[in-house]
């Protein structure tokens, strides 16, 4: 029996001499795409040349696409943790599969097949042949693209794992892709790349339907608030608006589409639900075939026929906005599931590089919370290891050798009714990891030496470090992190947000409101890796302001501190032929270009041959449109 890269292998030799490959070699949905290829005009043995989009056309599209490449890009950025070190490529595409955004290991970014892989590329099968993000735009499902089940061959060394993004509309928003070396190959990415899509559709489900009522359910308790549960939308009255596609599965021969009543589904009746809604954060719903569920109101706070009258609650708190810049849309959109997952109490996990702002989100979930206890910042990676217990859960007097008079409250007691923020979460010692997962079994402490209690704590952990790595290499329990995110985001490094200039604004009006920055400066800023990202940026700003007390930053006050070019690789002042001294910005903007025509007009290649950011690049590629 042929094996599966035999029999792609014999279809291909047909598809070339013949001119059409056979349907018994391949996989249906290989075989009619490459149907669909032949009927395009496409010739496995000419691919045509791969066509972009200008940079113009590329940002438009960007900021169109806003809410859901926020909601991609925070996935994104937790998938390539999941898997990268393995050759791997994370992309997003719009519905027409004009690639968007991509995360990438170095080593993929490096291939030669690589070089048309960029923001801008546009993925149709009219123009790549058959391919993951084309394919699965096409189908409208996902697909697995496995080396020569590509059309071309430049892409045989391939495979690529793309899942549909839907809209509450059930309209395509976009799609999700991991692609990476044959060798690299990993079983389980396919789930992954379908967990993150499913999590973006969620996404997109709740911010649609932020003004409505939203309805979680799912047969079993613990799976309340996980990709399987089931949404719905509905009005004050109780029609039903949307419902997920977990719903859909749930509720499998209940009229459950938009237009029907609550009452249509469940034995329940909806004034009736709403009601217990007020006085139980979960309620057992019935549907009308007998079916038994948990559920809960989410967003039951936006409401106030649904805030509990029988007992007096404290005053909601107003809504408040981050003091900190969050106008990049991946940030934003961060920010806003911080918010909700905080105001319901779910454990939150901050990843991120060192310097991101993880404390100053955190203490922005504490705010949006409305809890009055205090934030209490821990850093996991400073607790001693014989103390670790007495530190957090605090001791009784007399409990242990050197015990202060009347013992200690410990770290949990002093953030009850307030927020835990545990920082470095990725240096916590073993011994402290089987603490916190026993306290998170039921949220109670035991003073060493004294009697437990429960505690009311906001739980949110940050960490720059690898997780999954540290995973596989025993240093970190996974039963923990499981524990730990129920909501996990990904804030973006410095040099991939949009809002640069109204963040370098914002830290240098806090350092010293008299001075300011000029455009021109913000641009030589911009220009730099920022490996140590907000914060670095607010150290070289302290500096900055230190030399122009008051005074108007320019972009020689920048090249005086930093060296031209924010002392990144680039060619001196030089003088032409006639004798005339030409900009540093002509000399770098001609480098860039030919570096970028050298490299296949390869962004990420071009910027590690040049030691400069990608920002860089996309400068000099607008200024040639111009």
């Amino acid at each position: 029996m042929l094996t599966a890269s035999r029999r792609v292998e014999n279809a291909w030799m047909t598809l070339e001499q013949r001119g059409a490959p056979p349907a018994e070699l391949l996989s249906a949905d290989i075989y009619d795409s490459w149907m669909r290829c032949i009927s395009f005009g496409l010739d496995t043995l000419r691919p045509p040349a791969p066509e972009f989009v200008s940079p113009a056309i590329l940002r438009q599209e960007q900021q169109r696409c806003s809410l859901v490449r926020g909601l991609a890009l925070a996935e994104m950025h937790t998938l390539h943790q999941q898997i990268a070190g393995s050759n791997f490529m994370i992309a997003f595409a719009n519905p027409d599969g004009l690639l968007l955004d991509i995360i990438s290991d170095p080593s993929f970014s490096d291939a030669s097949n690589a070089a048309s892989i960029r923001p801008g590329t546009i993925w149709k099968e009219s123009i790549c042949g058959t391919n993951g993000l084309g394919t699965a735009a096409h189908l409208k499902r996902p697909i697995v693209v496995h080396g020569r089940d590509h059309f071309f061959s430049r892409y045989n060394n391939l495979t690529c794992i793309a899942a549909p993004i839907f809209a509450p509309d059930g309209e395509l928003a976009g799609i999700l892709d991991a692609s990476s070396d044959c060798v690299s190959r990993q079983a389980h990415t396919q789930a992954l790349v379908a967990m993150a899509a499913t999590q973006i559709e969620n996404g997109l489900f709740r911010e649609h339907h932020r003004g409505n009522i939203l309805i979680a359910f799912h047969n079993r308790g613990e799976y309340l608030h996980t990709l399987s549960a089931g949404l719905l939308a509905v009005d004050n009255e109780g029609k039903i608006l949307a419902a997920n596609r977990a719903a859909g599965i749930l509720l499998h021969g209940l009229p459950a589409s938009p237009g029907r009543r609550f009452a249509d589904v469940f034995r329940t009746k909806f004034s009736t639900y709403l009601d217990e809604g007020r006085r139980k954060e979960r309620q057992r719903l019935e549907d009308d075939v007998g079916s038994q569920f948990v559920s809960t109101i989410e967003n039951t706070r936006q409401f106030p026929m649904i805030q509990g009258v029988s007992r007096p609650r404290p005053p909601l708190p107003k809504e408040v906005a981050p003091q900190f810049v969050s106008d990049d849309p991946t940030v934003a959109a961060v920010v806003r599931r911080v918010e909700t997952a905080a105001a319901r109490k779910m454990p939150i996990l901050i990843r991120g590089e060192t310097g991101t702002g993880k404390e100053q989100l955190a203490r922005h979930a504490h705010v949006a919370s409305g809890r009055t206890g205090a934030f209490v910042p821990v850093n996991c990676a400073a607790l001693p290891d014989s103390l670790i217990e007495a530190e957090l859960f605090g001791y009784a007097e007399g409990a242990f050798t050197g015990a202060k008079k009347g013992g200690a409250g410990g770290l949990f007691k002093e953030a009850d009714g307030g927020t835990l923020f545990l920082d470095e979460i990725g240096d916590m010692p073993v011994t402290l990891q089987a603490v916190l997962l026993r306290f998170l079994d039921d949220w109670t402490v035991r003073p060493v030496g004294g009697v437990k209690r429960q505690v009311d704590v906001l739980l949110v952990s940050a960490t720059n470090a690898n997780l999954d790595e540290s995973i596989a290499k025993g240093r970190f329990r996974s039963d923990l992190l499981f524990r730990l995110n129920t909501l996990e985001v990904t804030l973006s490094p410095l040099r991939e947000r949009s809002d640069f200039a109204k963040i370098a604004r914002h830290l240098i009006e806090k350092i010293d409101p008299s001075g300011d920055l000029t455009e021109s400066a913000i641009d030589r800023l911009a220009e730099r890796n920022w490996e140590g990202n907000i914060r670095e940026l607010r150290n070289i700003l302290s500096r900055l302001s230190l030399a122009e007390p008051g005074h108007l930053i320019d972009e020689t006050s920048v090249d005086n501190l930093l060296g031209p070019a924010c002392g990144e690789r680039h060619p001196e002042r030089v003088s032409g032929s006639d004798g005339l001294k030409h900009s540093l910005h002509e000399v770098q903007r001609a480098l860039v270009l030919t570096a970028y025509a050298e490299t296949g007009n390869n962004i990420s290649k071009t910027a590690r041959r040049l030691g400069v950011s990608r920002n860089t690049i996309y400068r000099a590629l607008r200024d040639k449109q111009s």
